[in-house]
């Protein structure tokens, strides 16, 4: 009882910080740039350095050989997820412009805005290298694959002149995982971090949780929270997003115990909770340059995002028994 409650504790703080996000652009205090020069200020310098920071302070040389088998078990479980949502886009018919849409929505979770301040608010920075092992998966499962199978779901294009586009390997660079890298280079070398470069880097990666969340509530306003409904295509994907995804990660991590895989216990909700967390902010932005269904895609985004709310509490009791 008192894991759940101090988790709807966490969670009703991430509320109230998105909250605020939204009221403030509600009011007209930011401007239309605002949401996303915060998301570049988030991805590109302060997670980066948060990052640095968190690998430097909690990561060790023996620690870091650890985390090895830990990401055979997010991977596997993405991949159950790709296949359970290419079977329910035949089983259920679901039309051009919104299957890579859907399976997007099904197999890849908003670790940075939303994944990241969540993991913080609820297990601490201690668990940051457990959640860059999912932020690791969840990237190249994303920009691979996810960014592939929307690009090639145009409605708008005849088979014959279909443009096939290729995997976009610069975006599997991003600056969260490029700083991840550069920490770990830096930490089997074994330089000492200089103080003031240290102290400067933690006040600017402290910046990621309550902008990520303030983020999240322009996000919601400019969606408007009146402006979608529950349809059979939606609760489907939120089913795969917050039932099968995670479910599909307990399972296997059951699995690998039984067969004497040992995960420490914050690694293992660390990983669980990232698989539910909500569906990627960017969806509505690769739908509309593959010409699919945007409003479907924001539909979803905004609905996960809301829905997660529920969600986290009902999780965390769960992960007792994982």
């Amino acid at each position: 009882m008192s894991v759940f409650l101090t988790s709807v504790s966490s969670v009703v703080e991430i509320v109230l910080i998105m909250a605020l996000g939204y009221i403030l652009r509600r009011n007209n205090w930011f401007a239309d740039s605002f949401g996303g020069n915060i998301a570049s200020l988030i991805t590109k310098i302060s997670l980066p350095a948060s990052i640095f920071m968190s690998v430097m302070k909690y990561l060790t040389k023996d620690k870091l050989l650890g985390l090895g088998i830990g990401i055979i078990f997010p991977a596997l479980a993405v991949i159950v997820s790709y296949l359970v949502a290419f079977a329910a886009v035949k089983l259920f018919k679901i039309r051009p412009g919104r299957r890579g849409i859907f399976i997007n929505a099904v197999a890849n979770a908003n670790t940075i805005f939303i994944g990241m301040p969540l993991n913080t608010a609820l297990f601490g920075n201690k668990a940051m290298s457990y959640f860059l092992i999912y932020y690791i998966v969840n990237t190249v499962s994303t920009w691979a694959f996810g960014v592939y199978l929307i690009q090639n779901d145009d409605p708008t294009a005849d088979g014959q002149k279909k443009q096939r586009d290729h995997i976009n390997w610069s975006k599997l660079l991003p600056m969260p995982l490029v700083g991840f890298i550069f920490s770990i280079i830096w930490l089997l070398i074994g330089i000492p971090v200089p103080n003031f470069i240290g102290q400067t880097l933690s006040y600017v990666g402290s910046l990621v949780t309550p902008l990520s969340l303030i983020y999240i509530g322009i996000v919601l306003y400019d969606a408007g929270l009146n402006n979608f409904r529950f349809e059979r295509d939606s609760v489907l994907a939120l089913i795969g997003r917050f039932i099968i995804s995670p479910l599909a990660l307990i399972i296997l991590i059951k699995l690998g115990m039984g067969m004497g895989v040992h995960l420490p216990s914050l690694m293992r909700q660390t990983l669980v909770v990232q698989s539910a967390t909500p569906m990627l902010a960017v969806l509505p932005i690769l739908a509309k340059e593959a010409h699919g269904d945007v409003k479907y895609a924001t539909d979803v985004v905004v609905m996960s995002t809301v829905l997660f709310v529920v969600v986290v509490p009902i999780l965390m009791a769960i992960l007792q028994f994982v």
